[in-house]
């Protein structure tokens, strides 16, 4: 049985959205949450392809959300509270990063998603990223800060070589 990605998909994209929260109402939270749990999942699927990666990141731990919290003013963020920091604990670095990558730049995004197409995560069931590709006007302005490059540049440029290195044609994708 492979292992399970969603706690890290799920603590990344909680990050991603109160990091850049939508400013509208409820409807525009769930559009901005639906672009982040994408962008997060095929950062995440690109980051961990094998169910080896998967199981060693799951016992092992993604490494948490600090470094991210700092650079973007968030450090100390429910720190005294252990139940409200317990969550960022499964915040990928990495992941994060690859994400605000996608969410910025949308050529990038659809070369993500093309690159997964035959992986394990893709297979058995039709998968679309069409909120994260393809986003319409109402996506957009609900995730307005979610998919500003300028803002979320600090946390894109940590690890977007990795991304692009990742990216490149060869077999990492296909197991």
């Amino acid at each position: 049985m492979p292992a399970d990605l969603s706690p890290l998909i799920a603590a990344t994209a909680q990050w991603l959205t109160r990091a850049y929260p939508s400013d509208g109402g409820v409807m525009d939270s769930a559009l901005c949450e639906v672009q982040a749990r994408q962008a997060v999942t095929v950062a995440a699927w690109l980051r961990y392809p094998t169910p080896m990666d998967a199981a060693l990141v799951s016992v092992a731990g993604p490494g948490g959300s600090a470094r991210l919290d700092w650079i973007t003013g968030a450090d100390g963020a429910a720190a005294d509270d252990p139940d409200g920091y317990a969550w960022r604990t499964w915040v990928d670095e990495i992941v994060a990063s690859w994400a605000a990558c996608l969410l910025s730049a949308p050529g990038l995004a659809e070369a993500a998603v093309t690159a997964l197409a035959g992986s394990r995560h893709t297979e058995g069931s039709p998968v679309e990223f069409r909120r994260l590709v393809t986003p319409d006007v109402r996506d957009r302005r609900a995730a307005a800060l979610l998919r500003h490059p300028d803002l979320l540049a600090p946390v894109a440029e940590l690890h977007h070589g990795l991304l692009l290195d990742r990216l490149k044609p060869g077999p990492a994708l296909t197991v």
